[in-house]
């Protein structure tokens, strides 16, 4: 496993729409594109267990999005959707990069379908030749959010970083990883790590506005789903209460043809709970395109 200090001394920061955000690349430069997103409250270190394995295959692209990670987390921003694609879409522009496949979880779920839409309505600076979605709210209708969650999007959501501590956080990890898989200790001090540097607690409350973003876009951020004509899929672990077995049943009955691969013994960060299994399920997905 990577500690952070080994994930943030091979990455950068990298000057894009007036903040400073980290980035990271591996691999040739000659091979398929590969931009991994991640999610909601965590960062690109979410993929250090795939990391390797996918830059013998791809020329692999992430960054942590603005209010995450070891990026700024500046307190007036507005946190939109829109914007973390955009952040995405700058840094493809100074690798020269033109065409990607995705690979997304959770928060970065959304950010891929507004990336997907954009291509659907052909308003894309690159190309996406394919999408593989991990755990993540795909269907605003069907998403289950935590307690923590509606709270932070209450009106009493400024209270939360106040009262939030690290034992607090790994609970509330515990609940959504599957009781066979839990966090390790590594991952929940790595995790908190991430989540209070820069004050992040403080952003929380804006960053929380996704899931109302999600109901207000569902059309188009769906729809790019559904109307999408590249390889996409769907795999996820089954014990996640918030986009687990619910999710996969609902995007089985949504999407067209729809290819999903079902976990049954992992939670919501299936790509950290059993990384190689979900690096051999993304590997076979593209294989067979």
């Amino acid at each position: 496993m990577f500690s952070l200090q080994q994930w943030q001394s091979q990455g950068q920061f990298t000057h894009i729409s007036g903040h400073q955000i980290f980035t990271k690349i591996a691999g040739d430069i000659t091979k398929p594109a590969l931009l991994l997103i991640h999610g909601f409250p965590s960062a690109s270190w979410d993929w250090e267990g795939m990391w390797q394995t996918l830059s013998e295959h791809y020329f692999v692209i992430t960054l942590d999005m603005l209010g995450f990670g070891l990026s700024d987390k500046p307190i007036n921003a507005t946190y939109k959707i829109t914007e973390q694609a955009d952040l995405y879409t700058q840094f493809l522009k100074t690798l020269n990069i033109n065409d990607v496949h995705i690979l997304a979880h959770d928060y970065g779920d959304t950010v891929a379908q507004e990336l997907l839409a954009r291509q659907v309505v052909r308003q894309s600076d690159f190309k996406i030749n394919s999408v593989c979605f991990l755990n993540g709210g795909l269907f605003p209708e069907v998403h289950k959010p935590l307690f923590i969650q509606k709270l932070l999007l209450s009106k009493l959501g400024w209270i939360v970083p106040k009262l939030m501590n690290k034992q607090k956080f790994a609970n509330n990890l515990v609940t959504i990883f599957s009781k066979s898989t839990p966090p390790s200790k590594q991952v929940v001090d790595t995790l908190w790590e991430l989540l209070i540097y820069k004050d992040g607690l403080a952003v929380m409350p804006k960053l929380i506005s996704y899931i109302k973003q999600r109901q207000q876009n569902r059309e188009r951020w769906v729809g790019a789903i559904i109307n999408s004509n590249i390889p996409l899929t769907f795999i996820a672990g089954a014990e996640d209460p918030i986009s687990g077995k619910h999710m996969i049943e609902h995007y089985k009955k949504l999407i067209p043809n729809a290819r999903v691969q079902e976990f049954v013994e992992l939670g919501h960060y299936p790509q950290v709970e059993n990384p190689d299994a979900i690096t051999q399920a993304y590997l076979d997905f593209r294989n067979c395109q």
